[in-house]
């Protein structure tokens, strides 16, 4: 690989993570961040494992929903009233719900999200396996001719003879 090549490919990698990183510091705006770097530090850190109620599959830190921002800035008032971040994380869980977390915690309303994943996969490789057992056990040897079936293939071979039909191969 030619070093104009490497270069290339080095350049288009930095442009990827750039454009996957880029857009989720953007949406926390400047007017967010909090004075204090450690505050903002665990603000960062809630907020990432919080899901954005309009977006649903991005964490408030990476959405530019509205709701988003609101939660991003209760979170920081929160912290910055001298709330724990486990104090932070139950007054949103308290007032949106589980739901909100885009890790749920294992309990008994979440034990069928949890499980399911492993559910499937197994559901899905003992399916895999029968059906694997089933069309082996399809495409298996014939079973060996008895006396009476080479009987009857002699029989028609000789007839076939007779007949004049042919070389005598079938």
């Amino acid at each position: 690989m030619s070093i104009q090549r490497m270069h290339r490919l080095r350049a288009v990698f930095v442009a990827l993570m750039l454009a996957i990183t880029v857009p989720a510091a953007l949406a926390v705006t400047p007017d967010e961040v909090l004075d204090d770097p450690a505050l903002e530090a665990r603000a960062r850190q809630i907020s990432s494992g919080l899901r954005c109620l309009v977006c649903q599959n991005q964490s408030i830190d990476d959405s530019d929903a509205p709701l988003a921002h609101d939660l991003r800035v209760l979170v920081r008032e929160r912290l910055v009233a001298g709330d724990t971040d486990e104090e932070v994380i139950a007054f949103i869980v308290d007032r949106y719900g589980e739901y909100v977390l885009l890790s749920p915690k294992l309990s008994r309303h979440t034990f069928l999200l949890w499980l399911a994943p492993a559910g499937f996969l197994l559901a899905g490789g003992l399916l895999a396996l029968l059906l694997f057992r089933r069309n082996a056990a399809r495409s298996g040897s014939p079973a060996p001719l008895s006396d009476e079936e080479k009987a009857r293939i002699a029989a028609l071979l000789d007839e076939h003879d007779r007949q004049g039909g042919g070389s005598g191969a079938v």
